[in-house]
């Protein structure tokens, strides 16, 4: 069996889509703690089945799998799928990466729990908490007259003092607080007294009902400029001079259990007097202590965080409210007295997770109606208008959790990641529904009762300097740095900062001040790494790779990039190594409505680039000009939409693009010259590319071949391919 023969890419694409639409249905172990463009699970499962299995990938794939005495190693972890995936069918598994957040997580998701001695824990936190702040995220009802209910969300806007008048004003860039979708009409704020009115039509709204002024959706402050409504002058922001932002609380949606039954839609309020007595006494109380967890650090300059920088953002604690920094602070301070390691462990976990939503760059969904956590988008964004969700979090009279971004929310979603880890499923599709299968007799983790233990090695550590023993791997599976990367470490030292503090010294990497490196394999126009330096990191931790894997045995890796020079890094990567691409196979691993994909032209497609000191070729995988290629990408093209995904011209690119690396190494493979300089092989390889055809070459064979529209019936198991003749090409 082999990754070239018996992968079956119609198979695995229509997983790993449904996958990745809703990705902690399929793969609850994720909800463990936030990290950034995880590949599709089902997608590892199924490369490792192949190589290592003996049957056709459909049908073990539902089957329990165990390989012991395989020994996997992934050297850039991140969130550690292609680890969790091989643990869990019976390998040995070990990890690397340079980001000492990555290592701290996937450590959470692999080691074992016990979940009863969890959930008490858990529970002794929140009770300390509710009773700590509980009463700081209360409000009374004005429709039904009911006290003390819980809030869901408190919204903010920035404000500023005019330059010319000195009066306070609003940047509000809108008055539309909830759209008709979820809630039964548009909920509008009065840009004269700040009352919320409900309306049916958003373009001709009316009056205030409370003060009769004009209601309107557009509000004054875009493009940094904002006009003051008390003398006209024009005024521009951000001001970093003046320090942090300020804020006014001009709303709440909370939650009325006792009349939600009789009640339509949401309910939202503008803050009372007593609303506001309690954020005052919330700040007095965070005031009067001396914080030992909240992080003092300043904010390093980044291409991430220079967005803050410039709102005059300079310490990580500028980021929340003191509110936020209260809760946070009494969080960590019961946690950090936890005896139990493990429980202590799995609990300050919580905390940087919980983080994404407890801070003063989260935006509210007004579509939607909740918050949206700050990684939303992949980056620091900040917007005018902020939502505070409720720290404890609330629960129906099910026991469900109502809203997000609380202690709630976070427990219920490590318990069923860890639940998982004990009882893993697949989920397959039987006429229009979806059914989880159990795979009795797989786990994830280090140990179990009655089974035989396995061996998990994860470490903080740049895999460009790693020492490995010769042909002592049996595969490597990897999802490496795209050239042009998000500053995962920029983003993750938002989380990392309160961690360390409050585990650090107690795992591996936590000394550092930061998760930046300058090893990281990212372009990074602060850093000064650009494609040269991927190049050369990549080509260390690949040569490093090949040593270390048995003859034969596959270093497989995801890749796309919607530049064709960030693929040349990778051809050179896997040449310096003494590799061969034996294949290059398309599978989709990014959800397309994600906020920072959707509407761009990227790619959901990732290519999976296979590579062998020895091996075998399909015959039919090779071609010598741009029709050949057109061909070849005119059948993947087909399997994908037999898969369900109708291909854009994104995904288009980036499969071809994986075809050129892959023919560019197969022609150079005789001739390269390692110790060459970097720019003479960046060039070398380029040309060598080129050779095959252009891209716009092979895109308008594609359009007069119709691929898209002559699309084949609905994706079914039943006609996957199988058993294609395999006419090889041995190396």
């Amino acid at each position: 069996m082999s990754i070239e023969h018996d992968f079956d890419v119609s198979f695995v694409a229509s997983l790993a889509l449904r996958e990745k639409q809703i990705q902690q249905n399929y793969r609850p172990i994720i909800a463990v703690h936030k990290w950034f463009a995880r590949r599709p699970g089902t997608l590892f499962r199924a490369l490792l089945l192949s190589e290592l299995g003996d049957r056709p990938l459909a049908e073990t794939f539902y089957q329990r799998n165990d390989f012991p005495g395989i020994r996997v190693l992934d050297p850039f972890m991140g969130g550690g799928t292609p680890l969790i995936e091989a643990n869990r069918v019976g390998c040995d598994v070990q990890g690397f990466d340079i980001n000492p957040m990555s290592t701290w997580i996937v450590r959470e998701e692999l080691e074992h729990i016990d979940l009863g001695a969890y959930a008490e824990a858990a529970g002794e936190l929140t009770r300390s908490l509710a009773e700590a702040v509980g009463d700081y995220y209360r409000t009374d009802c004005p429709r039904y007259g009911d006290p003390d209910c819980p809030v869901k969300y408190f919204l903010w806007v920035k404000i500023l003092d005019c330059d010319a008048c000195g009066r306070q004003f609003d940047l509000f860039p809108g008055y539309l607080l909830a759209e008709n979708r979820r809630h039964p009409r548009n909920v509008l704020v009065c840009p004269a007294c700040g009352e919320l009115n409900e309306v049916d039509d958003r373009k001709h709204p009316g009056l205030c009902a409370h003060c009769r002024s004009l209601l309107q959706v557009a509000g004054p402050a875009k493009r940094n400029r904002c006009d003051c409504p008390h003398c006209g002058h024009t005024n521009i922001y951000p001001r970093p001079a003046e320090g942090p932002p300020r804020h006014r609380l001009f709303a709440i949606e909370y939650y009325n259990p006792a009349r939600k039954s009789l009640h339509e839609g949401r309910f939202f309020k503008k803050p009372d007097a007593r609303d506001l007595a309690r954020a005052d006494a919330a700040t007095a109380c965070f005031a009067s202590l001396e914080p030992t967890f909240v992080p003092d650090q300043p904010i390093p300059s980044g291409d991430e965080t220079d967005r803050l920088h410039r709102w005059g953002y300079g310490r990580y604690r500028d980021l929340f409210n003191p509110r936020q920094l209260l809760a946070l602070e009494l969080g960590c301070r019961h946690i950090a007295a936890v005896g139990d390691s493990r429980l202590r462990h799995a609990l300050a976990t919580n905390l940087s997770d919980l983080l994404r939503y407890q801070n003063m760059l989260c935006r509210y969904d007004t579509m939607a109606l909740k918050s949206l956590d700050i990684f939303s988008v992949h980056g620091f964004p900040v917007g005018l208008v902020q939502c505070e969700s409720n720290v404890l979090g609330i629960r129906n009279g099910n026991g469900l959790g109502v809203g997000s971004g609380g202690w709630v929310n976070i427990i219920d979603k490590y318990t069923k990641a860890k639940r998982y880890c004990d009882t893993p499923f697949e989920v397959r599709q039987k006429g229009g529904r979806k059914v989880q299968v159990p795979i009795e007799g797989e786990w994830i983790g280090e140990r179990r009762d009655g089974a035989r233990s396995r061996a998990i090695g994860l470490h903080c550590a740049s895999s460009t300097e790693l020492e490995l023993a010769d042909a002592s791997l049996d595969a490597v599976f990897t999802d490496p740095p795209y050239f042009g990367n998000v500053q995962y470490g920029e983003l993750m030292d938002f989380c990392y900062v309160w961690l360390r503090r409050l585990v650090g010294g107690e795992a591996e990497g936590l000394e550092r001040e930061s998760t930046r490196s300058s090893h990281e394999l990212t372009g990074n126009l602060t850093q000064d790494r650009d494609l040269g330096h991927f190049a050369a990191g990549l080509s260390a931790v690949y040569t490093r790779m090949a040593r270390a894997l048995k003859p034969g045995a596959p270093l497989a890796f995801t890749y796309h990039h919607n530049r064709i020079d960030a693929y040349y890094a990778v051809g050179i990567a896997i040449l310096d190594a003494g590799l061969v691409c034996s294949a290059s196979l398309p599978c989709p691993a990014e959800m397309s409505g994600s906020i920072h994909i959707h509407g761009t032209g990227s790619s959901i497609v990732d290519t999976v680039l296979v590579c062998r000191t020895t091996g075998k070729m399909r015959r039919q995988w090779l071609f010598d000009g741009p029709s050949g290629l057109a061909a070849i990408v005119a059948e993947d093209l087909s399997r994908l939409t037999l898969a369900g995904r109708v291909p854009t011209q994104g995904d288009t690119r980036c499969i071809v693009f994986g075809h050129l690396t892959r023919m560019a190494i197969w022609n150079l493979r005789g001739v390269w010259n390692r110790e060459r300089p970097m720019a003479d092989k960046i060039a070398a390889f380029a040309e060598t590319a080129a050779g095959f055809g252009h891209l716009d070459e092979v895109m308008a064979l594609l359009d007069e071949r119709k691929v898209a529209e002559d699309r084949p019936p609905p994706y079914t198991e039943e006609i996957s391919s199988r058993g294609e003749p395999f006419d090889a090409i041995p190396f």
